[in-house]
């Protein structure tokens, strides 16, 4: 279906260029009817190595509008343009949408580095300003200066409501931003991109969805995709407590009227979060804390299971025969958007024409392709600027190629970084052609291998809600995203974690691709939690790396690698739980998001596995409630769990294998 046009231009309010007054060129000036030609050198000579380097491009290169786009429901969107000043040339749209704002507010306000957005958002890179393009940002609806009525991850139309030329989504936002834009924008070469980290990335991959015919080129990076399966604020229905308290506490409150400042702060600033959220007690009590004002939390705590209302906050299956080349970017060290970077990925490839679809993935936390040099996190080294590479070799050619019509070799199906031989990998297909599986058994006496038990054992353990596992080693505020690959020798060290571990490895055992956790428990309760983490331990005889600025010595280092959770009564439906039969044994199945990690030679590889993970996750009762978040106090009970080792009940763990 094609989309019907935005509004009349009568209807359009627009502010003039930076410089206003006599003489100023008009927003919505008519583009010439030939266009110049498309610039072949780069917009501006040298590098932008610092911020100061690229404020001061920006300044002198680039001029801004500002326009309230009229949407056809008739609400008007705030947005900015910067345009190149050399007007011998067109030039591409680049855009980005965000519900964070695009200050600065005002056409003599131009971005800075000494503060208000950060300048990493500005731009994909700086790369993409020195070439030259119109960078276009976006209140999205009812945030910030935009009208309307912001929604949290705005379902997607039905084929029904589509046929309403009043009914919006953001993907009908995007589409009438587009139509305007390219219509007004002085010296716009009429092809469009897009790109977002985060939440903005979830609007990207929005406005691939029946797209505007100038959209050329879409890049979804760490896109929000579905909250309650694997991003941010759920893993399999278990509740990430301390990111969604945190962050609605400020990003949820109501906006009645269009604003341009925003303050961020949160009830637990400057304390030990385990100890907040311990002494919070229940999730009910945590609402008072907010005051029981913040909408999407009220909708987080009346949606426990995965009904209705969440299914059609799940994008992937409206992500089909998209006609923009899409690239989509994330870390495997993301502590909030990894798994829908893999799964928008997937989604697109599964349902899409035979278009471009590229997938990279490398060692980065959340946006860390964007923010960092990409060439350390944590603890751990990779031996380059990984960062740069891709913002160079990888983000840099995709939309050059799309939006400029460079000539570039065209991009492999996957890009993928492999930690432990610190490699780039360049694949035919995700998972790697000629993949394999293999699966390794936990065994009795904290062994791991490819040998199924062939006698019964357990391994039990007394979980308490009252002293849940944490999540790091030492005190945090909020969640550190580094935890994504810390050491583990904390946790190894309590009662309540199962430790396995294979012997020292005699060959590279090398990952790229899903692993799928298969436990055999039992509980003494009704319901319970299931984390298992892999972990890549390093020799005791290990070198420390040069630079070691945190001090940190390798050897026998457990580096966390992935780990995820199962809320054990989601076991068998995430829509319909059901609790655990007390002693009696059963199945969870938990999949892990994907890998590419080499474990070296001499290394070994250990699993371990719990059944807290605070204040990450919010504490399970471990009686059965069909709703966490009316437990009571009452409710929460120590139990014993216990990992079953035996023929016919054996826990395990499958991995791909590359080679």
């Amino acid at each position: 279906m094609v989309r019907p046009s935005t509004l009349a231009l009568s209807l359009v309010v627009a502010t003039t260029a930076c410089g206003g007054g006599a003489g100023a060129q008009p927003a919505q000036a008519p583009r010439p009817s030939v266009p110049p030609a498309s610039a072949d050198e780069p917009l501006i000579k040298g590098a932008l190595e610092t911020d100061a380097d690229i404020a001061k491009a920006v300044r002198e290169h680039y001029t801004k509008y500002e326009y309230r786009i009229p949407m056809r429901d008739g609400a008007k969107l705030f947005t900015i343009a910067y345009v190149p000043k050399d007007a011998a040339h067109t030039y591409p749209i680049l855009m980005q949408r965000t519900p964070y704002s695009v200050d600065p507010y005002g056409i003599d306000q131009y971005p800075s580095e000494k503060g208000g957005r950060p300048l990493r958002t500005f731009a994909p890179s700086s790369n993409v300003i020195r070439e030259g393009y119109i960078i276009v940002h976006q209140d999205v609806r009812g945030r910030m200066a935009s009208e309307g009525i912001f929604v949290d991850v705005r379902p997607l139309l039905t084929e029904q409501q589509r046929k309403a030329t009043k009914e919006i989504d953001e993907s009908t936002d995007t589409f009438d931003t587009i139509d305007f834009l390219v219509k007004n924008v002085p010296n716009n070469s009429g092809r469009v991109g897009m790109w977002g980290i985060s939440y903005p990335g979830f609007y990207a991959a929005q406005g691939a969805v029946d797209a505007h015919p100038a959209l050329k080129a879409v890049s979804p990076q760490a896109p929000v995709t579905d909250w309650f399966v694997g991003d941010d604020f759920h893993h399999n229905g278990a509740f990430f407590l301390s990111d969604a308290f945190r962050f609605y506490a400020s990003f949820g409150k109501p906006r009645p009227e269009p604003v341009k400042k925003n303050t961020w702060t949160s009830p637990n600033d400057n304390v030990d979060g385990y100890e907040f959220f311990l002494a919070a007690g229940t999730l009910a009590k945590l609402g008072e804390k907010l005051k029981n004002e913040i909408p999407f939390w009220n909708d987080l705590m009346a949606h426990p299971n995965r009904d209705a209302w969440w299914m059609a906050r799940d994008p992937r299956p409206s992500y089909r025969n998209a006609k923009p080349a899409v690239m989509t970017v994330g870390g495997f060290f993301d502590a909030e958007d990894c798994f829908g970077a893999l799964e928008t990925y997937r989604a697109f490839e599964r349902q899409g024409p035979k278009n471009e679809n590229v997938l990279v993935m490398g060692p980065w936390r959340h946006g860390g392709w964007s923010r960092s040099d990409g060439d350390k996190l944590g603890d751990m080294t990779f031996g380059q600027k990984t960062s740069l590479f891709y913002r160079a070799n990888i983000e840099l050619p995709f939309f050059q190629r799309h939006l400029k019509g460079k000539k570039a070799p065209a991009a492999p199906e996957a890009y993928v970084f492999e930690t432990g031989t610190n490699t780039w990998h360049t694949y035919a297909a995700w998972p790697p052609p000629g993949s394999k599986q293999a699966t390794y058994f936990l065994q009795d006496d904290g062994k791991l291998g490819p040998d199924a038990p062939t006698t019964a054992a357990e391994d039990a353990w007394l979980s308490d809600p009252k002293k849940p596992v944490p999540y790091r080693g030492h005190t945090t505020e909020g969640i550190e995203a580094e935890y994504m690959i810390d050491d583990q020798r904390f946790a190894a060290r309590r009662p309540d974690v199962m430790v396995y571990q294979t012997a020292e490895l005699d060959a590279d055992l090398v990952l790229a691709g899903p692993i799928e956790a298969s436990l055999w428990v039992t509980t003494t309760g009704t319901d319970a939690d299931f984390v298992v983490k892999v972990i890549d331990v390093w020799p005791s005889t290990a070198p420390d790396t040069e630079p070691n600025p945190n001090n940190i010595h390798l050897g026998g280092y457990q580096e966390l690698i992935r780990a995820e959770i199962m809320r054990g009564k989601f076991r068998n439906s995430l829509a319909k739980p059901e609790p655990f039969v007390p002693n009696q044994p059963a199945l969870v199945k938990i999949a892990l998001p994907d890998v590419s990690h080499a474990f070296r030679t001499g290394h070994k590889l250990m699993v371990q596995v719990q059944s807290s993970w605070f204040p990450l996750v919010d504490r399970n009762p471990q009686t059965f409630v069909d709703n966490i978040a009316k437990a009571t106090d009452a409710d929460f009970k120590a139990h014993t769990h216990r990992l079953i080792h035996a023929p016919g009940k054996a826990s395990s763990l499958k991995m791909t294998l590359a080679r």
